[in-house]
């Protein structure tokens, strides 16, 4: 790896830490983050010399960031805990630490899928410990002040019956997978969005600023260490858990183990466990129970000493696909979703404690390389996973599924992208990407229509107003029902909407031509096109040869164009917009002079003065015309150094050649003549 590869890396990670820790959106599995991690930490093994504080691998975590709260900083440090991933490097970590410690013993523990939060006690006047405060990890030297909500979690005990002065336990905050999957139903009912999982609904629901809210969506803990504590507690780590177990405190389920074989026993206990828990687990635990050996086995600033995590491999099931559902998405792009059932149980499959019965298929080239097909079986994967996944063909299908040729929403032909594997449908009236193409064709590079966004669209569009750009024009046919119903505000308001759109009508017809969504064709492109021709109806009417000899027109645009006037509704929807008044045709601008008036020029090469738009702004100033190719219809070529095949086809044809020099002296004949 070379040092920008190791620094984009970093900034990979950092992106991605800041996505799951800060934002509570992950955008990649626990799996995907922690290859990426395994990368980082292998390059700064070959080059130490890289390593800056800034690394992810000396970092910590998230940020505290709860605005309504108090940051805290721990008294003890909130560090991670470093991950393993083979079993070997279990044993070898056991063994090393036996090797020091011959008696050494190990607490096996659940990893809750969840996020971390200590709590602070102190003795009250009746002699028990009682709750002051309850802090996030944040960045694992600062975190926020979360103790109302804590207040909230029933897990979370307020008093405990231990005669010490002081006392801080860390615990994971999780919630329940019955509770996240009432939470998605409510969110449904109420058209609103659900969550992505139970880790990032928990961390949320901590940093709610109404208690209610926290307590109301339902969350739990489980302690998982003494952060600080009289002796007697702090000595054995085992011992402390059982100890606040009798207390009434949940604790994470836990084993003590004496050797390496009682360890992996214990791992493999935990993840029988897996599939029968209420509560997704991101791994298995393993810490030395005598936590006066724990120091001897420093493993860097970031993480805690004499503890590793087991990550479990990828949890699978086989599926059988049952169906392949075709949708369009606003852009026009075709999305493919697998629907299947768990080949053994005939049910949704059960991975991480969550209930899978569809995958995302991403384009035709990924279900061509998979295989798949309706009755195929393949193995699926989510190792806490937001997004689960196909991982290889166990049983071919008999046929592997093919792409619609035309939209299943609109009918119309659908397009394979030039040098990428989306399909997509490029009608700007199909009702799948309708919001998207008005609100576009509405926007300041094209019509200009203020006011008139994407919200305001999507209205108009629900309530039946809008089916294509023409429609626009014709709102104010409906003035007073939008009034009464709102949609775009009080009288006020819709009156000064109404005006905008009224305006655009005398908009330049490039601005239309740039907002009809034409693949290819942007604002840039249509002003050369528009340059070209008096009118859109011209341009409408424009054959191949024709688009082509306009420059920098290539003829996948002009195809595009061409096939865009072809189409009946399009070619409706122009006709019903000149009806309405917009305007269609370009404002003529005498030229400077008439002196290359009925001449076309073709400009090649790199001239010593004027640039390739200079040049051609100065013959047209002058009445002549610019193409892109040279033909019989040609009647100069204007070539500059490196002038390459046009001047070459140019002197076949015995078309005459200027130089820049000679271009002046042509123009100011023609103004002698004239």
């Amino acid at each position: 790896m070379t040092l920008s590869e190791y620094e984009a890396l970093k900034k990979t990670i950092d992106y991605h830490m800041d996505r799951y820790y800060n934002q509570d959106a992950p955008e990649i599995s626990d799996y995907e983050y922690d290859q990426l991690m395994l990368q980082l930490k292998a390059a700064e093994r070959e080059h130490p010399e890289w390593v800056t504080r800034d690394s992810p691998t000396q970092k910590i975590g998230g940020t505290a960031k709860r605005e309504a709260g108090v940051k805290v900083t721990h008294d003890v440090p909130m560090l991670s805990i470093e991950d393993v991933f083979t079993k070997e490097d279990v044993t070898a970590w056991v063994e090393k630490v036996k090797e020091l410690h011959p008696d050494a013993r190990f607490s096996v523990e659940t990893k809750i899928d969840g996020l971390s939060m200590s709590l602070r006690y102190e003795k009250g006047a009746d002699g028990a410990l009682h709750l002051v405060l309850a802090e996030t990890r944040g960045d694992g030297l600062i975190g926020e002040d979360v103790t109302a909500n804590a207040r909230v979690i029933p897990d979370v005990k307020q008093t405990i019956d231990l005669p010490y002065d002081a006392l801080e336990l860390r615990g994971e905050v999780y919630m329940s997978l019955e509770d996240f999957e009432r939470y998605n139903r409510e969110q449904e009912a109420l058209e609103k969005k659900a969550a992505a999982n139970p880790r990032n609904l928990a961390a949320g629901t901590l940093r709610q600023l109404d208690p209610s809210i926290t307590k109301k969506r339902g969350l739990h803990m489980f302690i998982f260490n003494v952060q600080r504590g009289p002796e007697e507690i702090m000595a054995r780590h085992d011992a402390a858990l059982s100890l606040l177990a009798e207390k009434g405190v949940p604790t994470v389920w836990h084993k003590n183990c004496g050797t390496a074989s009682e360890v992996l026993a214990a791992i493999d206990e935990i993840g029988d466990l897996r599939a029968t828990l209420n509560y997704d687990l991101d791994g298995a635990v393993v810490k030395l129970d005598q936590t006066a050996y724990r120091n001897d086995f420093p493993a860097g600033a970031k993480y805690s000493s004499g503890h590793i995590a087991y990550k479990y491999p990828p949890e699978e099931r086989v599926v059988t696909m049952d169906e392949i559902q075709v949708d369009v998405g606003r852009t026009g792009k075709l999305t493919f979703t697998g629907i299947f059932h768990d080949t053994e149980t005939g049910k949704p499959a059960r991975l991480c404690g969550t209930n899978v019965s569809r995958a995302t298929l991403h384009n035709q080239d990924y279900i061509n390389e998979m295989k798949i097909g309706i009755g195929g079986e393949y193995r699926l994967f989510k190792s806490g996973e937001i997004i689960p996944k196909l991982n290889g063909c166990v049983k071919e299908p008999k046929t592997v599924f093919r792409a619609p040729s035309r939209c299943p929403v609109c009918g119309e032909p659908l397009i394979r992208e030039e040098d990428t594997a989306d399909i997509r449908c490029v009608n700007p009236s199909c009702p799948a990407q309708l919001s998207r193409t008005i609100a576009y064709f509405c926007s300041r590079d094209c019509m200009n229509i203020m006011a008139l966004g994407d919200t305001l669209v999507d209205a108009l569009i629900r309530e039946g107003y809008l089916s294509n750009f023409a429609d626009i024009y014709r709102l104010k046919d409906h003035r007073d029902e939008l009034i009464e119903k709102g949609i775009l505000g009080k009288e006020k308001n819709t009156d000064k909407v109404l005006a905008n759109i009224e305006s655009s009508k005398a908009n330049s017809p490039e601005r239309l031509l740039a907002g009809l969504g034409i693949r290819n064709v942007g604002r840039r492109t249509a002003a050369a096109l528009m340059q070209h021709f008096a009118s859109l109806p011209d341009l409408e009417k424009a054959e191949r040869e024709e688009l082509t000899a306009i420059p920098d027109i290539g003829e996948t645009t002009a195809d595009c164009i061409i096939a865009f006037f072809a189409n009946e509704k399009n070619q409706k929807v122009c006709a019903d917009l000149a009806a309405l008044g917009v305007n269609m045709v370009m404002e003529q601008t005498a030229p400077a002079s008439a002196a290359l008036s009925g001449l076309t020029l073709v400009i090649t090469g790199t001239l010593p003065n004027l640039g390739r738009k200079d040049a051609e702004a100065l013959i047209t100033q002058n009445g002549g015309k610019v193409t892109g190719s040279v033909s019989k219809k040609t009647s100069y070529l204007v070539a500059g150094d490196a002038a390459g095949s046009k001047l070459t086809k140019a002197q076949s044809l015995g078309i005459p050649v200027l130089d820049e020099a000679g271009l002046y002296a042509l123009i100011e004949a023609g103004k002698n003549k004239t």
